[in-house]
C-alpha cells in the first residue's frame, strides 16, 4: 500500500510502498477514503511533540470502510464506514479509565502518534475506539469532525452553559466548526485571527460571528469565556484580559508555546484557566449526534495523499480556510 511516512522529526514525509497491516483480535482493517490534516500532525513533524513512534504514518481524522475484521470484533461490519479519531486505545482498568477519564489514561495509545494513522491507503484500528459518522457528510467533509470537531467540542463544553459571549482565538479547523454550534445554540461568537487576516475574519462573520478582528485587538464587550485553538502562549494572557469576572479561558491544543508572566489582577475575580487533553469515546458519541442534527458544515481544501507535505506547509503558513483533507481513495 502507499503511505506517507515520517522517518525523523523536522524532515519531509516520504511516499513509500509498505505492507498492508493485519488486524489483531479487536481490530478492523480499514481502507482509508479521506484523512484530515491536523495541527497536531504539524507539531509531530516539527518536533514539538516528543517521542512519536518512528517510522510513523501520521493522521488521526480518518474516514474509512471496513475491509476485514479480527476474531474478537463484535460490532462493525465489512463495508461499513467509520471514523478513526486520536484516541486509539486505553487500558480500561486504570483509575482514570475507571472514573470516566480515559482521555487521561497513562497507557493510552494515539492514532498517528504512537499508532500508525491515516496518511495511507489502509490502517488498522481497535473497533472499540472507532466512531460511526453521520451519513449526511461526504468523506472529505466528515474527516474534520474527528479531531477538529471532537477536540473543539470538548473545549467548548468546558465553558459551561452560562457563557453567552464566547471568544475564539485562532479561527481554523476547530473554530469554524465550534462557532457554528455556538451560534446555533444562540450564543454570541467573537473571532480572533492573526492580525490583518481580513479573509479569515470575513469567513468567521459568514459563519455567524458577531465580531471578528486581530488577536491584538479587544472585542467590543467583555467575554464570558474564551477558547484558544492557536498554539500561542501569549494568547492566554490576551484572553484573560478580555474576559469578564468569573470567566473561563480554555486551551484546546495539545501543544502551546510558553505562557508569559502576567499580573495577578488578570486572574483575580475568579477567572479560570484550564486545558483540554485528548478526548473520550463519550465525547465522540455526543458530538456525532450533534453533527447529525445541527446545521454544521465543514469547509475543506483537499489534497492528494502524495501532497501531504504541501498540505502541512499550507497549514503551517495559515493558508488553509477551514480544514485541509487528504483524499486517499474513492
Amino acid at each position: 500500500m502507499r503511505a506517507m511516512v515520517l522517518r525523523a522529526p523536522r524532515t519531509p514525509l516520504e511516499l513509500h510502498d509498505v505492507p498492508v497491516p493485519q488486524p489483531g483480535q479487536h481490530q478492523v482493517l480499514l481502507r482509508v477514503r479521506a484523512c484530515a490534516v491536523c495541527r497536531t500532525d504539524l507539531h509531530i513533524v516539527d518536533g514539538e511533540l516528543e517521542h512519536p513512534k518512528l517510522p510513523l504514518i501520521l493522521g488521526h481524522q480518518v474516514v474509512a470502510t471496513v475491509e476485514s475484521r479480527g476474531a474478537e470484533v463484535q460490532d462493525l461490519r465489512v463495508g461499513e464506514r467509520v471514523g478513526v479519531p486520536w484516541l486509539g486505545w486505553t487500558d480500561r482498568t486504570c483509575r482514570y479509565c475507571q472514573r470516566g477519564q480515559e482521555n487521561l489514561c497513562d497507557a493510552a495509545l494515539f492514532t498517528g502518534y504512537t499508532l500508525d494513522g491515516g496518511y495511507a491507503e489502509y490502517v488498522v484500528a481497535d473497533e472499540r475506539y472507532c466512531l460511526r459518522l453521520p451519513d449526511r457528510y461526504p468523506d472529505d467533509r466528515a474527516a474534520p469532525l474527528l479531531c477538529a470537531g471532537l477536540i473543539g467540542y470538548r473545549t467548548y463544553r468546558a465553558v459551561g452553559d452560562a457563557a453567552e459571549h464566547i471568544g475564539i482565538y485562532g479561527f481554523g479547523s476547530s473554530a469554524h466548526i465550534i462557532a457554528q454550534i455556538a451560534v446555533h445554540e444562540g450564543r454570541h461568537v467573537y473571532a480572533f485571527t492573526r492580525p490583518g487576516d481580513a479573509a479569515t475574519q470575513d469567513f468567521a462573520r459568514s459563519l455567524g460571528a458577531v465580531w471578528a478582528g486581530g488577536s491584538d485587538e479587544r472585542p467590543p464587550r467583555e467575554l464570558d469565556a474564551a477558547l484558544i485553538f492557536a498554539p500561542v502562549g501569549p494568547l492566554v494572557v490576551a484572553a484573560l484580559g478580555a474576559t469578564a469576572k468569573g470567566g473561563v479561558v480554555v486551551s484546546g491544543g495539545i501543544y502551546m508555546s510558553d505562557i508569559p508572566s502576567f499580573p495577578y489582577r488578570l486572574l483575580w475575580e475568579e477567572r479560570v484557566v484550564r486545558s483540554v487533553a485528548n478526548l473520550t469515546r463519550r465525547d465522540g458519541q455526543e458530538f456525532m449526534a450533534i453533527a447529525e442534527r445541527s446545521p454544521i458544515e465543514t469547509s475543506v481544501e483537499t489534497f492528494p495523499l502524495e501532497s501531504a507535505n504541501q498540505a502541512l506547509d499550507h497549514l503551517r503558513r495559515g493558508q488553509v480556510r477551514g480544514a485541509a483533507v487528504l483524499h486517499v481513495s474513492a
